[in-house]
Parts: structure tokens; C-alpha cells; sequence
């Protein structure tokens, strides 16, 4: 006597119930698989994270000590030897330039305008350091005078005149 296989009838209500268990099994496994892949990038990002802090420190330590030498000489280069000007006819402006030299002002009479930029170790000159350089060797330098009007004299329609725009003389 052999027994009659015994088969499971699937009706509709069953089948959703697996559906949804399969579907619920997968969305845990789907979670599990996100949180481990986030706690594996965090461990990955955090390795090595102590030895960039350090060394960006440092780096900012270099930098900083960079600058506040540089600050040093830039006010301590018009007593060196072999400084360009005497220090009695410079004025400190800082930016774009760090001096203007009045050649001869300290003796009563300017023979020169001369602009100072001072460089300590590696530094190179800024674009706009470099474009003051370019402008004044190829002679685009200019006076303009500048009256402040009475408070009659101001006059709201009027535009105000153009400034003298000679420059140096070329051979």
C-alpha cells in the first residue's frame, strides 16, 4: 500500500502571504546590506583620519609662519642693506604694492616715484602685483589732481571733467 502524495493547495490568500513575506524578507536583507555598506565607508573615511589632520596642522602651522615673516620683513626691509630707497622718503600702502618710494621728498625735492614690493624665500609676485609691474615699465603711468568743490560750486547735472591723461614722454 502506498500512500497518496499529499500536495498543498495554493489558494490566492496563500500565494499574497508569500509574496509578501518575500517581499518583507527582501527589504530587511536590502537594509542590512545599506546600514553594513554605510558602517564600511565611515570605517573607510576615518581610516588614516588622524595622520591628514595632523599633517594638514602642520601644513597650516607652515603657512602661517610663512606669512607672519613675510609681515616681519616686508617692515623691517627699508633698514636692511641694499633696500632701494631711504626709509625717509617711503610711505607704506601694503596693497597692490607694499611701498612707494618719494625719491628725494626727505632732501625737499622728488627726482622718482618709485614702487617697492617686498619678497620673502619663494614668494613670487601676485597677477596684480605683476600687472602693476607691466604698467609702470611700459609707462602707463599718469598725475591727476582732484578738487573738492565749495559747497556752492556743486553743481548734481554736471559730469565731472576728465583727468589729465598726459603721460611720460618717449624718445
Amino acid at each position: 500500500m502506498n500512500p497518496e502524495p499529499y500536495y498543498l493547495a495554493l489558494t490566492g490568500a496563500s500565494l499574497a502571504l508569500a509574496a509578501g513575506l518575500l517581499a518583507a524578507l527582501l527589504a530587511v536583507v536590502l537594509a542590512l546590506g545599506l546600514l553594513v555598506g554605510r558602517r564600511t565607508g565611515r570605517l573607510e573615511a576615518e581610516r588614516g583620519l588622524s595622520d591628514r589632520i595632523a599633517a594638514e596642522r602642520e601644513d597650516a602651522v607652515k603657512r602661517s609662519r610663512a606669512v607672519l615673516g613675510g609681515l616681519a620683513a616686508e617692515q623691517a626691509a627699508p633698514y636692511l642693506p641694499g633696500f632701494p630707497a631711504d626709509p625717509g622718503d617711503l610711505r607704506f600702502i601694503g596693497k597692490p604694492v607694499d611701498f612707494v618710494a618719494f625719491v628725494g621728498a626727505s632732501g625737499g625735492e622728488v627726482r622718482e616715484v618709485l614702487f617697492v614690493e617686498v619678497k620673502s624665500g619663494t614668494a613670487s609676485p601676485s597677477r596684480v602685483e605683476r600687472s602693476l609691474r607691466d604698467a609702470v615699465r611700459a609707462g602707463r603711468v599718469r598725475w591727476a589732481e582732484y578738487r573738492v568743490p565749495a559747497p556752492g560750486d556743486l553743481q548734481a547735472s554736471s559730469p565731472p571733467e576728465p583727468a589729465d591723461r598726459t603721460g611720460p614722454t618717449r624718445n
